[in-house]
């Protein structure tokens, strides 16, 4: 497969001086073609190396380049569908994955729309125990955030709960079945798109809110028992794209990366793009 290395076309901000506990924006990455919208990310404990979920059922895997700090380029190294139990390419019905969630060992995740249910990925798929199901209405607002725990333990939440004003649960698989973590609280119209469990153990949640004519993007910051709530990022619409996934890893200065990939939906009206801050440690 060709391996091409795509420049960054943005201009970079300034990583120096970053307060601590202050976001700043380091990188915005703009990705060429890729086979469906990017719904989800997880990136190595060194920033080097990236996993991407599409939401066609397919995921990609490659390498970032950077200079220093700086995230410079991405080299794709590979591309491949999701097989069903049975061998096969997932039927089109069942093909919308979104979030990704990779364990310590290497085992990888993904959680998926419509069929609202969280797998485990081999040589094909193989269901984990289901979550509480959603009514219909929620088709396309299931469960679209996974993430992995210190303990091991996965966790997710729907984008969409109730009739739109209550607040999410945080559902947690442990001993077998699915339980209450903690409450996320609704601020606003921003609803969950994407989370991870950072080295520092807090747990990070992307949202977005979509204004009718752009999108705008939040990340919160919980403790690992909910508490500590924090606003770490809120941006402006069209700032980015249609962010959806999000990874939380420590540079090589201590800081923390919040790298995040947006989802296109296929269209040219949007962008495809890689896009990173730094939280000062």
């Amino acid at each position: 497969m060709s391996r091409v290395v795509l420049l960054v076309a943005a201009a970079f901000a300034a990583v120096a001086g970053c307060a601590r506990g202050e976001v700043e924006l380091a990188t915005v990455l703009p990705l060429g073609p890729l086979p469906g919208g990017a719904s989800a990310i997880e990136v190595s404990d060194d920033g080097s190396s990236v996993v991407l979920v599409m939401d066609r059922g397919t995921f990609v895997t490659g390498r970032l380049e950077r200079q220093g700090d700086r995230l410079t380029g991405f080299i794709e190294e590979s591309r491949r569908s999701f097989v069903g139990p049975d061998g096969e390419e997932l039927p089109q019905n069942e093909r919308d994955s979104e979030g990704l969630a990779i364990a310590a060992d290497g085992t990888m995740y993904v959680s998926f729309e419509g069929t609202d249910r969280i797998t485990e990925v081999g040589e094909t798929l193989r269901d984990v125990l289901a979550p509480p199901d959603l009514p219909d209405a929620f088709d396309n607002e299931g469960y679209e955030a996974l993430a992995i725990d210190a303990e091991g333990r996965l966790v997710t939440l729907p984008e969409r709960n109730g009739d739109g004003t209550d607040d999410w649960t945080l559902l947690r698989l442990e001993d077998g079945a699915w339980g209450a973590a903690f409450t996320v609280p609704r601020r606003g119209s921003f609803v969950p798109v994407g989370a991870d469990f950072g080295p520092d153990g807090n747990f990070y949640l992307l949202e977005r809110d979509f204004t009718g004519f752009a999108f705008r993007s939040r990340v919160r910051r919980f403790g690992p028992d909910g508490s500590g709530e924090t606003t770490l990022l809120r941006t402006a619409a069209g700032t980015h794209g249609n962010l959806e996934g999000i990874a939380v890893w420590r540079g090589r200065d201590g800081d923390l990366r919040l790298t995040m990939v947006s989802d296109d939906n296929e269209l040219a009206l949007l962008r495809s793009e890689i896009v990173e801050y730094r939280l000062a440690g």
